[in-house]
């Protein structure tokens, strides 16, 4: 027997979940698409290398990966940022910068399930490309808040934790951690919340830090604000920016979307400065959104180094929490009319009106004989259209039909040599 179950990790979207993934889609590119943004797309499949990185990101150990008959090895993308740099690197010569790019890919990675997270996932990515300076960061946050309004939320229902990989830097220096082995205890910093004190010293330890180093950033990473950091940071200057940034969304009005957080560290390596991640303000959840500063990840792929800023926003954890605040809509179907042939013997006068209709630009289902009235406004009903066209023998024997308007309930014959003469097309 054939499991009839979508592979474990995935979903069948039927179309009530395929509109709601639609609506969502619809409203991320209105978002990008108002700030300027051209949206670009790569395929699902790229060479194994792309992705396998020497820091020991968690994202290498979760690859669906494989060799293909000319011994390539070959994966499907975890995430689209390096396909993003391979095709800036391609035609690096010929673009013109900053480039404004956004895509919408199926991403696919083997991992635990937990709730907001599943072994494939659509993402919204959304990046400037050449702009070294934090106007690339006002735009892009600025653009992630307006989407997430755009959805529904206000700043009651989330936070932008905010920080900058630049301060844990400052601080692992500050304890004498090598800069070879920053990166990596980065990535373990990143696990902290998942993780026992024990477990995460344990880790800190595999990573080559003593227990004093250890102990002092853990306590490091439990600062309560921006202040308390400062007060206990020795290079005061990579403050500076982040700053700069919290400064410049209080003058544009959206201070109360962002807090800073010394504890948001984003746990891929390619990260070099500001880092944020979306939640609810009480991180009730996993992360809707998260993104940051990556100025070398061109140059670690062969090119030169380019200033770049983005994010990624996935489909599961909004979705779910739209739902769990009931603010996800109510789709239905797209129509304009459904047109009942209550007979058999009229299903092919109704197509061909269908099809006229369709011509002059409605939307138009056509339901075949027999049927019965009750049946035809109950499926009316169903399909949440606002008006229906009934070929009833009477008013056929006269070249008529009748449309009845479901929301008002009232009904009209009209001449089939003038069917495209109807109430929504704003005539009488």
């Amino acid at each position: 027997m054939i499991d009839l179950q979508p592979v474990k990790g995935t979903r069948d979207f039927y179309p009530p979940q395929l509109r709601l993934r639609n609506w969502l889609f619809n409203s991320w590119r209105k978002s990008a698409q108002q700030a300027g943004f051209e949206e670009y797309d790569a395929c699902v499949l790229e060479h194994e290398a792309l992705y396998i990185r020497k820091a020991g990101d968690e994202i290498s150990q979760q690859l669906y990966n494989f060799e293909d008959n000319s011994a390539r090895r070959l994966s499907l993308r975890p995430e689209m940022t390096p396909s993003l740099a391979r095709m800036i690197l391609q035609k690096q010569k010929s673009l013109s910068y900053p480039v404004r790019w956004f895509s919408i890919p199926q991403c696919f990675r083997y991992e635990r399930m937990t709730r907001g997270r599943k072994r494939e996932h659509y993402q919204w990515n959304l990046d400037i490309i050449g702009e070294p300076t934090i106007l690339a960061e006002l735009e892009i946050i600025s653009t992630l808040i307006r989407s997430l309004k755009e959805l529904g939320l206000d700043s009651e229902d989330f936070r932008i934790f905010i920080n900058d990989r630049r301060i844990l830097n400052a601080m692992l220096e500050q304890l004498k951690v090598p800069q070879d082995l920053q990166n990596s205890v980065l990535v373990v910093l990143d696990k902290r919340d998942k993780l026992p004190v024990d477990a995460l010293r344990s880790e800190l330890a595999n990573q080559g830090l003593n227990d004093n180093q250890a102990a002092q950033l853990i306590q490091f990473l439990e600062l309560p604000d921006f202040k308390a950091v400062a007060e206990r940071l020795e290079n005061q200057d990579v403050l500076n920016e982040l700053k700069n940034i919290l400064d410049q969304f209080q003058k544009m009005g959206l201070g109360t979307c962002l807090q800073f957080d010394i504890s948001i560290v984003r746990g891929l390596s390619y990260y070099t400065g500001t880092v944020f991640e979306v939640n609810t303000p009480t991180k009730s959840s996993r992360a809707i959104s998260g993104g940051g500063r990556y100025d070398s990840l061109l140059s670690a792929f062969g090119g030169p180094a380019i200033p770049a800023v983005g994010f990624g926003f996935g489909d599961v954890v909004i979705l779910e929490i739209l739902e769990e605040t009931k603010k996800l809509p109510k789709l239905k179907q797209e129509l304009d009319l459904v047109i009942f042939a209550l007979d058999s013997q009229h299903d092919e006068m109704a197509m061909g009106v269908a099809h006229q209709l369709r011509d002059a630009g409605l939307k138009v289902q056509t339901q075949f004989g027999p049927m019965k009235m009750q049946k035809a406004l109950q499926q009316a009903n169903n399909l949440g259209v606002a008006f229906a066209m009934f070929c009833f023998p009477d008013e056929l024997n006269r070249d008529e039909v009748v449309i009845r308007d479901l929301h008002n309930r009232e009904q009209k014959a009209y001449s089939l040599s003038k069917i495209t003469d109807l109430p929504w097309m704003g005539k009488d």
